[in-house]
């Protein structure tokens, strides 16, 4: 829990100072409170104390109180920007780290664990940190503070008061051992109920098409409950602390009292008055010390899954990246677009089996390379490879005659123009999408966007919706069809003017029509830009200037379409199964 605060600033540092002293203020004048009452008690008690006395030490009485008031307003405020600004701190750290994260790193938590990590574990963080700077640091002062007031004031008392805070910690200490666990787990159950609904709402058409959604409640129900059953269950444990403390207070001050009585009823008539004086001081001060105890209580509360969401939160910040930035910017001079792989071969993490082995061909600067292959055969892991989505677990993958692995990875990232498999928008309008910068609206940037749009074969659409280039662009792009999507992914790789361009099946959406004007237009436009194309259609890939065939992992064939025909079974029987044997020699 302690190893997250190594993220508070010294600004944050010096404000906690402060809050201390005026912690350490409120106690004080908390505590003078009782001593006044106990010589308010006294000057009634006694004939012939003015009038003037009682009401003098009254006025004392009511400045302490609005004094320890405006401390703790003070403490609140100051707590309440401390924990504001942590966990603004802690949202951008997460959001960073995840940032430098590779797919491999990412899986290791899941998306749906990463999204409550950085949102309710942060705010249990703030939560103890607002509350423990009002309550963690106030208890344990208040309560020493106490203790050495009422030293010396009666044996009885003392033992009295004694074993009522007994009671409270044995109380305390038994309920916070059941349910830590339970705490823990809840986190877990947090995630799940994060994944199943993060599912049900991305496949909601599938479900609705399958009439599922009975399956899905009933998955849904299940970690719901499981959530419900955990949260009912500390909530329930926890539930019977602050009675436990009220029926102790009752208890004890009853029982001062009591003993009080006592000992004044056997006393003397010179000392009747003192111990009076001091029953009623020794009274306000045990109360004191149990109030302490349930301020304590109140924050270990909060305690045990805080202590969990700050584990799970260093767990992503203490996870180093298994991407490392290199150290070139440029690649090795005269070349520019030049991709190699060399004996390439990859497994996932955790796997046994490979996914890609012994992968070895070039592309050189202008040229379009094509790889095809059946389902499975790897051709999207071998993508991924070339922007550093993953690692090679064997080989190297080369850019312009370096190492991808030896480039700043801004730097291969800007030598790279990624089309996924699946088109990815983003919440904006259709320049932000294609422009994916804050200049997207300077008069340069926009001519670029335009004409990457027309590249694209998108500007008949765009120009059709409403405020046609600053039209809204909907989370996921929901508002947009998925050719339309494809396009405007394709404009996006376009307008960043990339030495490479890979496009990962993202042809799939477009009609054969827009599928050729498309490409033809990109081979004019960018003369010059190498190109790697992933792709299922024979038709996308016939004319390309190498074809890289793939089946289980390996290279199977390498060639022109014609050669490949004659030489390659798996390429042959790819094309058989798509075009007729005249269209295939066209």
């Amino acid at each position: 829990m302690f190893k997250i605060f190594k993220y508070l600033k010294t600004k944050e540092w010096l404000m906690i100072c402060i809050s201390l002293v005026f912690i350490v203020a409120s106690v004080w004048l908390d505590l003078r409170l009782p001593e006044f009452m106990a010589v308010i008690t006294k000057l009634i008690q006694t004939e012939g104390s003015a009038m003037s006395e009682i009401w003098l030490n009254g006025g004392y009485m009511l400045l302490c109180a609005l004094g320890s008031l405006a401390m703790v307003i003070a403490v609140g405020f100051l707590a309440a920007k401390i924990g504001a600004s942590f966990s603004q701190r802690l949202r951008s750290e997460l959001y960073n780290k995840v940032d430098t994260f590779s797919m491999g790193d990412i899986n290791k938590f899941s998306t749906a664990s990463l999204i409550t990590r950085s949102t309710n574990d942060i705010s249990q963080i703030q939560l103890v940190v607002t509350m423990g700077l009002q309550m963690v640091v106030k208890a344990p002062i208040l309560a020493v503070w106490a203790i050495l007031k009422i030293a010396g004031k009666g044996f009885e008392w003392t033992l009295a008061t004694g074993v009522a805070v007994t009671s409270v910690v044995l109380t305390f200490s038994l309920i916070i051992i059941l349910v830590t666990p339970k705490f823990k787990k809840m986190q877990t159950l947090t995630d799940n109920i994060n994944r199943v609904t993060r599912e049900n709402l991305t496949g909601l058409p599938v479900v609705r098409a399958y009439n599922a959604e009975a399956y899905q409640e009933a998955k849904f129900e299940k970690v719901n409950n499981e959530l419900t059953n955990t949260a009912l269950y500390t909530s329930r444990a926890m539930a019977i602390l602050l009675p436990v403390i009220g029926l102790v207070i009752n208890v004890m001050s009853l029982v001062i009292y009591w003993i009080g009585a006592i000992l004044i009823n056997n006393a003397g008539a010179a000392v009747r008055l003192d111990l009076f004086s001091n029953m009623v001081v020794f009274s306000s001060y045990a109360l004191q010390i149990l109030l302490a105890f349930m301020m304590m209580t109140i924050l270990f509360i909060l305690l045990p899954r805080a202590q969990v969401s700050a584990k799970r939160i260093n767990e992503v910040l203490d996870t180093e990246p298994t991407i490392k930035d290199g150290t070139i910017s440029e690649g090795a001079a005269g070349q520019q677009g030049e991709v190699e792989f060399r004996n390439v071969s990859f497994k996932y993490p955790g796997a046994a089996a490979y996914v890609l082995q012994d992968v070895s061909f070039s592309a050189h600067k202008g040229e379009t390379i094509a790889i095809i292959g059946s389902t499975g055969s790897g051709k999207s892991t071998l993508m991924n490879l070339i922007p550093r989505f993953y690692d090679t677990t064997e080989g190297t993958v080369l850019i312009d005659g370096v190492d991808v692995k030896d480039y700043k990875l801004a730097s291969l990232y800007n030598k790279i123009g990624h089309i996924p498999q699946k088109a990815i928008m983003f919440s904006g309008t259709v320049t932000s999408n294609v422009a994916f910068d804050e200049n997207g609206t300077d008069d340069a940037r926009e001519d670029d966007v335009k004409n990457a749009v027309r590249i694209a074969q998108g500007t008949d659409f765009v120009e059709k919706m409403d405020d046609t280039y600053n039209a809204p662009i909907t989370r996921s792009g929901t508002n947009v069809s998925g050719g339309q999507k494809q396009r405007l992914s394709i404009a996006r790789a376009v307008c960043k003017k990339p030495e490479i361009y890979i496009f990962d099946d993202s042809f799939s959406a477009l009609d054969y029509k827009t599928d050729r004007m498309l490409r033809t237009t990109l081979k004019r436009e960018a003369q010059g830009v190498t190109s790697l194309i992933v792709a299922q259609r024979i038709g996308t890939i016939m004319d390309a200037d190498k074809i890289i065939v793939l089946d289980e992992g390996k290279v199977v064939g390498v060639g022109k379409h014609k050669e490949l025909l004659k030489t390659c079974s798996v390429y042959r029987e790819i094309a058989m199964s798509q075009l007729s044997e005249e269209e295939l020699v066209v």
